[in-house]
């Protein structure tokens, strides 16, 4: 029904500026049969022995028609050309980065259905861009401050073992905290460098069929360190179950939703990691009780960047979720989020017949 729409819409644009050339080849035919009805009146094109010769006729009709139709074209067309004009101009300012840009038409103009579309479109597009861009001004300001306090951290921690008079249990404290700043900067930079890898991907390769089932646990138990301090209750509710995918790429997959799981699940709070097969599809869904996330953020959360969590309290720099996506997507699947009733779902559908071994 869309599609039918759109047609019916290119159609009225293409019948607009057909349109207007029709109107402008009329207007210079009805001045030139003006110019020669004068010219007959006033006897300057005269019949008879004294008649002009049809050459000489023709070609003075010619040259006035391209004399007045040039100056018709010059005079009246840059009242059409006005939104085209608008077009450009706005393009330019988004080329120059303002991306505050949009287009707006009043008047007559603005109600034709054509016209609001290309208005839509654009706005639509200048937005988006306008989004992105401010959410990657904030990524760079919040991953250089997160980037930097573990380094800070590390710097500082080992001068003092540097300087030594520290006891046993003063030394081991510090390696701790030096390893966990260590471990925390692998986590950011191998977050980044996946998104890296799986954007410029565009053909899925190293396809194997593994038990899925089993990888889940592992995925549970390689997070261990994280849910365990916080008492988490892990419900795993499913069966043996196999799949045909790249097995590293969606171990991503599952430790990145997990991890966001329990970054937002609160102490003795319940994790629960559901499979469902069908005839068509493989469904994985991890559920977290805990805070809902607001509606805004729905529509916005697997974008590169973005966080719910606009305070940035919590870890994670807002590439994980997008990872996410992209890697469903070159498995020729769906990844969804609700969150409503103290409870935030995340489900990844995987097709069966999308993912084919080599």
């Amino acid at each position: 029904m869309r599609s039918l729409e759109e047609q019916k819409q290119r159609l009225s644009l293409t019948l607009l500026f057909t349109g207007l050339v029709f109107v402008f080849l009329l207007i210079t035919m009805v001045f030139v049969g003006l110019i020669i009805v004068l010219l007959v009146h006033m006897d300057l094109l005269r019949t008879g022995n004294g008649a002009l010769r049809t050459g000489t006729f023709i070609l003075i009709i010619g040259l006035a028609s391209i004399v007045i139709g040039t100056v018709l074209s010059a005079t009246v067309g840059r009242y059409p050309l006005r939104p085209l004009n608008a077009i450009i101009n706005a393009m330019n300012r988004l080329a120059d980065g303002d991306y505050q840009a949009r287009l707006e038409y009043g008047g007559k103009l603005g109600r034709l259905p054509v016209v609001r579309e290309i208005a839509d479109s654009f706005n639509k597009m200048a937005a988006e861009l306008e989004n992105t861009e401010l959410l990657r001004s904030d990524f760079i300001n919040n991953f250089s401050h997160e980037f930097k306090t573990p380094i800070v951290s590390i710097a500082g921690f080992a001068k003092l073992l540097r300087k030594g008079d520290l006891s046993a249990q003063e030394q081991e404290e510090y390696l701790g905290i030096i390893e966990a700043e260590a471990l925390r900067l692998s986590a950011m930079a191998t977050n980044v460098l996946n998104l890296s890898r799986v954007e410029t991907q565009t053909i899925l390769t190293d396809v194997t069929e593994y038990n899925l089932s089993e990888q889940l646990r592992n995925c549970v138990l390689l997070l261990e360190n994280k849910w365990s301090p916080k008492h988490l209750e892990l419900l795993l509710d499913f069966h043996e179950q196999t799949i045909a995918a790249n097995e590293e790429l969606m171990k991503q997959v599952w430790v990145n939703l997990l991890d966001n799981a329990v970054k937002f699940t609160p102490d003795y709070g319940v994790i629960e990691i559901t499979v469902a097969d069908d005839a068509e599809h493989t469904s994985v869904s991890v559920i977290n009780s805990g805070s809902e996330i607001p509606d805004a953020s729905l529509g916005r959360i697997f974008q590169k960047f973005y966080q719910a969590d606009e305070s940035h309290s919590g870890e994670g720099n807002g590439i994980g979720l997008a990872v996410v996506q992209k890697i469903i997507e070159l498995h020729g699947g769906d990844v969804s989020v609700e969150s409503a009733e103290g409870k935030t779902t995340f489900t990844v559908t995987l097709p069966h017949e999308e993912v084919k071994l080599p």
